[in-house]
């Protein structure tokens, strides 16, 4: 996945000094408050007994004002089962609840939406769906977070069946969103568009496959996903179902054999694999093209060496120019989701976003800037209005 704001195993400030990220983790990095007071017995009757059982009965009366009453139609639920922490891969519910709650804060320091961790002691995916829908009636939204492809895509399509609330999978949709910001732009300052440009993807994983089939909605000239037998295509016998799907709707040009062969020639490449790529296969690549070598700490292509050769370089690490970043993306997707109380997150919710994303770089767009910093303020403001204004246009929106 790309980066989130903190990545403790590339930022030399927190290599430095490991006792002072133990000490801000110290009982952990968030809290609940409360949002009215309870000073006084008239306060608690109010909040509590006997007020509360008047909400209660007029909630029970008409189920819907649970979002007027409640937070409900402001939190989210931010459910892992600690299987694809960050780079660290399978390390249980407990050791992933650092990044939940990281997690949290971002949503509610950049979006201003209250999120919940949830650390899930099963990787059994008829248990995950089970449990997470019998929680669907204390939460507005579920922010999928670290499950391992394949169960994630199953786990989300599941959910999305089952619930009338957005369902998120940030790993695949945040990164591919933030890609398709970063690439429009790339696009845009050397003077093409997205049909003018073949990309190959190193990675087919959550990640990778949510970043094909974005591109494809987008208009992407072509596109192909390699994984470690080679390029992803239709006369492979060995796919997954979910490879097979992503075979199907990719690769016009036919591509076949390795990464470095598919890159012969290719405008784009981007890196969710967390292998390695080389100089050689990087030379190969069409003028003015786009390095987007996201794994970390170790990019697949080292920006010192893409620099050689491509016009626009981003990765997933916070101290290169261009970082892709998730940040960028969901607090801004569910907050504007919110805003309208919207039922799903749709593909053209995504790309609107991605323009949102894209459009904040604005004038200032060059070949170290084509995407905003996380910490520039208008981009979850522009986000959330984008998503709002496209869940309405694609009649998923409940307020209007």
């Amino acid at each position: 996945m790309a980066a989130e704001i903190v990545n403790p195993r590339s930022d030399s400030a927190t290599d430095n000094n490991p006792d002072a990220v133990f000490a801000l983790h110290r009982g952990g990095k968030m809290a609940i408050q409360a949002t009215v007071p309870v000073n006084d017995k008239d306060d608690l009757s109010l909040a509590y007994t006997p007020g509360v059982a008047k909400v209660c009965t007029a909630i029970a009366e008409q189920p819907e004002l649970v979002n007027e009453y409640t937070w409900k139609s402001n939190v989210v639920a931010v459910v892992t089962d600690g299987t694809a922490v960050l780079g660290l891969g399978d390390i249980g519910p407990e050791a992933s609840l650092p990044v939940m709650e990281g997690k949290a804060i971002l949503f509610k320091q950049f979006g201003g939406v209250d999120a919940v961790p949830i650390a899930l002691a099963t990787k059994d995916t008829d248990e995950i769906v089970e449990t997470v829908i019998r929680l669907a009636p204390s939460f507005g939204g579920v922010n999928l977070e670290d499950i391992s492809a394949p169960r994630c895509f199953e786990i989300e399509r599941r959910l999305q069946e089952a619930l009338d609330i957005p369902i998120f999978h940030d790993d695949q949709h945040g990164t591919a969103i933030v890609t398709l910001a970063a690439l429009r732009n790339a696009a845009k300052l050397t003077g093409r568009t997205l049909g003018d440009l073949r990309a190959v993807i190193a990675g087919a994983g959550a990640a990778g496959i949510a970043i094909a089939k974005i591109l494809v909605d987008a208009g992407i000239g072509d596109v192909c996903v390699t994984d470690r037998k080679g390029v992803v295509s239709a006369d492979r016998s060995d796919l997954t179902d979910v490879k097979a799907e992503i075979a199907g709707l990719t690769n016009k040009t036919g591509q076949t054999g390795s990464l470095e062969q598919a890159l012969a020639g290719a405008d784009v490449f981007i890196g969710v694999s967390g292998g390695s790529v080389a100089e050689e296969a990087v030379a190969t690549m069409a003028k003015d093209a786009f390095v987007f070598a996201m794994a970390n700490p170790n990019p697949e292509v080292h920006p010192d060496v893409a620099h050689k050769y491509a016009a626009v370089v981003a990765t997933g690490r916070s101290d290169f120019p261009n970082q892709i970043n998730n940040v960028l993306a969901f607090p801004g997707i569910f907050a504007g989701a919110f805003k309208v109380r919207a039922t799903r997150i749709t593909e053209g919710m995504k790309i609107a976003a991605a323009d949102a994303i894209a459009g904040v770089v604005g004038d200032e767009l060059a070949a170290d800037y084509v995407i905003p910093s996380p910490f520039d303020e208008r981009v979850a403001t522009a986000v959330a209005a984008a998503v709002a204004a496209a869940a309405k246009a694609d009649g998923v929106a409940r307020l209007v």
